[in-house]
């Protein structure tokens, strides 16, 4: 069957566009009642970010919940990982989370998670497609949910956060910048680091329903390193939106991604021999942590693009750590989905562990330059299946390998998910390299 509203993370869109609307979460919180209902769910967790339309849309769904007669506990701003943790400690059969992550304030969304804390199963977001179709029937009054508040939600999951830290280490002694975004975890992460003995500098704490993710936040780091570099940080914690995502910057304002974010967390686990399995990765992860591993001797795979297919893969192989590079970092041993804070946790238990700063962990693997080009192409054309593309491909795949054989750098050719793009991706050791492949392969994509 075909989607017509979920996507790989939700449902999410533009506030006041079909389907970011009141009337349609209105029904959606009606047909996922409906689905979930046959499931024997008798009750949801509702979080949300700082986004002014949350209110609209919160209010929205808690009605649908109440005519498919389910129950709906309230929590206020929280990050999405905290919802999937209260969703599973609560005994609630599902969770929702209003927010559209890292975008800016005027789009929002919509996702589920499952009694486990883990993203809806596909047959289940079908299911609730399905349910969509059909006209609204409420219940007897008398099996109308209800609706409460859960006033320590935060709290909760402060406690959580701090319990994925050693409890013989401390961080006491280290000044940490935190930037909130503007999100959902502005009154959790300052608190959870300040807690664990760091002097804490927060930003992006100050959430007015239209500032979320503007000009801070994991998306955009100048704030973070500017204010690293006044105050003379150790480093600097930067989320996004809604918590999910991490990014980190050096006492010298350099900024981490997730991929070297991966890469010391790895480390160190391997280092106390907690590391189980290998390392799963994305098609766009920096081939630089593909050979870091295998210079540790870790396995390591690359999913498709999106934390559910990370997500996915480590399920599978039963491994425990994988991430993207834009920050989604998924420690499978102690949490269901990505959490930017908890995985903060894990980089400063390296930190200690390994008695090193940030910037000599990171610098262990340098990134590979990477040049990425889009190219527009004709609806119903296909220039990734032409002779010429595919032997252009082949000639830069060559020219990056080692007089050996062994690949020195990566080429990925992609269609966009969201609008007729073909993405050129080279990675290479020179910037050169990367530019000047990069430009002959876009070059036969357009000429095809």
């Amino acid at each position: 069957m075909t989607r017509q509203y979920f996507g790989t993370d939700g449902i999410r869109g533009k506030v006041g566009t079909s389907p970011i609307t009141p009337d349609f979460a209105l029904k959606l919180g009606w047909a996922a009642g409906r689905v979930l209902a046959r499931m024997g769910t008798k009750k949801v967790i509702i979080g949300k970010d700082t986004r002014i339309s949350g209110y609209m849309l919160e209010s929205a769904l808690e009605a649908g919940f109440s005519a498919a007669g389910i129950n709906s506990v309230i929590t206020g701003p929280l990050p999405t990982p905290a919802v999937a943790y209260l969703t599973k400690t609560f005994r609630a059969e599902a969770g929702v989370v209003i927010s559209a992550s890292h975008n800016p304030f005027y789009d929002n969304g919509i996702k589920f998670f499952s009694s486990e804390g883990e993203k809806l199963p596909d047959d289940v977001e079908l299911a609730i497609e399905a349910e969509l179709a059909k006209p609204i029937e409420c219940v007897a009054s008398d099996q109308l949910g209800k609706a409460s508040r859960m006033h320590d939600s935060a709290g909760r999951y402060i406690e959580f956060c701090k319990g994925m830290f050693p409890t013989q280490l401390t961080l006491e002694g280290m000044k940490i910048v935190v930037d909130c975004a503007h999100g959902a975890a502005y009154h959790i992460a300052p608190n959870v680091f300040r807690e664990l003995g760091a002097e804490v500098i927060a930003v992006g704490c100050q959430p007015n329903g239209v500032n979320i993710n503007l000009k801070c936040g994991a998306t955009d780091l100048a704030l973070l390193q500017e204010t690293v570099l006044e105050h003379g940080a150790d480093l600097g914690i930067a989320l996004d939106g809604d918590g999910d995502r991490l990014m980190l910057v050096d006492q010298y304002g350099a900024a981490v991604d997730g991929d070297q974010i991966l890469f010391i967390i790895a480390k160190q686990q391997l280092t106390q021999g907690t590391l189980k399995g290998g390392v799963v990765g994305t098609q766009m992860s920096n081939m630089a942590l593909e050979l870091a591993m295998a210079e540790l001797g870790v396995p390591f795979v690359r999913s498709k693009v999106g934390d559910r297919y990370v997500m996915a893969d480590l399920v599978a192989r039963d491994w425990m750590l994988g991430g993207e590079g834009s920050g989604h970092i998924i420690c499978r041993d102690k949490v269901t989905t990505g959490d930017a804070i908890v995985a903060a946790l894990q980089v400063l238990t390296a930190l200690q562990a390994l008695n090193q700063p940030l910037h000599a962990l990171a610098a262990e693997m340098p990134m590979l330059p990477q040049t990425l080009l889009n190219i527009r192409y004709a609806p119903g054309s296909q220039p990734l299946d032409n002779a010429q593309v595919q032997q252009c491909v082949a000639d830069a795949e060559s020219a990056l390998a080692t007089h050996t054989g062994q690949p020195q750098g990566r080429v990925l050719l992609r269609k966009s998910g969201t609008e007729p793009l073909i993405r050129v991706m080279v990675e290479a050791k020179t910037d050169q390299q990367a530019t000047q492949w990069a430009k002959h392969i876009a070059e036969a994509v357009e000429a095809a």
